[in-house]
């Protein structure tokens, strides 16, 4: 047999094989529990090692050494680090944060409280956000150097540069005191209040359930005004980083092919482009709704919110640790699973990536 015959007759190697589906979704998976027990390590340092003393925090400054010594036992600081970090743990998985110092009540019952108010404003602000900044990016982008794309930058750079606050303090002169166009601070007003039954903590959502036009009608008179600032920062990105994805495909060859074939602008843009875009944007939109999320605190104090930036705001300056370790995990696995949905969401438009 010659070298060429045997060449031909020896099985081809063949290239490094991707891994199966059930071990690729099981290796994140452990990639998020690795995340989440740093997440919590990290937040338990920063406990430790801030300069504020857990058992005078709860006992007060005025406690007998008697009296602290008992309470530092009983939290189990006298236990070795590693021991406390495991307590620590098992209370996370239990999802006991402790209880609150401004209340006295747990803090995972504060933050049930509370969360879906900020959730709400969020989601608001992220559909006005997303469903401008998507349009108005493709729109800059395909008529670029146009009256349409200066405006559109324009828009962004005030989305950027003008401080929520300030905006939420001249909607509410304007908007609410002059015209009388929306519903004031607060998320509704109070001859309302008791026509709603709570049911899930989203009063658009309770009301439309009960079916009360009546109610839902003053609280988006009073959600429209805040989630329309916070939306305007979250467009000013969106549409910044849609335009910036959409001109580096609208310049690739394939566009000028197609467009060469005579196919339309816009169904190339819609049908062609956005296609490859939509990983990109998906991206962007992730990270707008959890900033959102976690830097609505100057919003909800402007416009008395009774939302989770506003109950982290009064725990900092509380000095409530309890309640500000419990926060800071929440915004923590927000992220941890917006990536995780951005990751599935990445396999199911682009099977390159399975």
């Amino acid at each position: 047999m010659t070298a060429l015959a045997r060449t031909q007759t020896r099985p081809r190697r063949r290239g490094r094989r991707a891994p199966s589906r059930p071990l690729a979704i099981l290796s994140r998976v452990g990639s998020v529990i690795v995340t989440l027990l740093g997440l919590a390590a990290l937040t338990f340092l920063i406990g430790r090692l801030l300069p504020l003393d857990p058992v005078l925090a709860v006992l007060g400054d005025n406690a007998t050494p008697e009296a602290y010594q008992r309470m530092y036992v009983q939290m189990g600081l006298d236990q070795p680090l590693l021991v406390q970090f495991g307590h620590y743990l098992w209370d996370l998985v239990r999802l006991d944060f402790g209880n609150s110092l401004l209340s006295g009540r747990s803090v995972a019952e504060e933050i049930a409280r509370v969360f879906p108010a900020t959730l709400e404003l969020a989601t608001v602000a992220m559909v006005i956000g997303t469903g401008i900044g998507v349009p108005l990016g493709v729109v800059a982008a395909v008529y670029r150097n146009t009256w349409i794309d200066h405006t559109a930058r324009i828009l962004s750079l005030i989305g950027y540069s003008a401080p929520n606050f300030w905006l939420g303090l001249m909607g509410l002169v304007l908007f609410y005191a002059m015209l009388g166009w929306v519903g004031g601070p607060g998320r509704i007003d109070f001859i309302y209040e008791f026509d709603l039954k709570p049911v899930t903590g989203f009063y658009l959502l309770d009301a439309l359930l009960a079916g009360n036009w009546a109610v839902f009608g003053n609280v988006f008179s009073h959600i429209i005004l805040p989630a329309a600032i916070l939306g305007l920062t979250s467009l000013a990105y969106i549409s910044r980083m849609t335009r910036s994805f959409m001109i580096e495909q609208l310049e690739q060859e394939y566009v000028i092919t197609a467009r060469a074939k005579g196919l339309g602008l816009w169904r190339i843009v819609w049908l062609h482009v956005f296609r490859n875009i939509a990983v990109q944007v998906i991206t962007v939109i992730a990270l707008s709704y959890a900033f959102l999320l976690e830097g609505a605190v100057l919003t909800e104090t402007v416009f008395a919110w009774p939302g989770f930036g506003r109950f982290l705001t009064n725990s900092l300056l509380a000095g409530d640790m309890n309640s500000v370790v419990g926060c800071t995990l929440l915004i923590g696995v927000i992220f941890v699973m917006l990536n995780l949905i951005c990751d599935l969401l990445y396999r199911i438009l682009d099977p390159r990536t399975r």
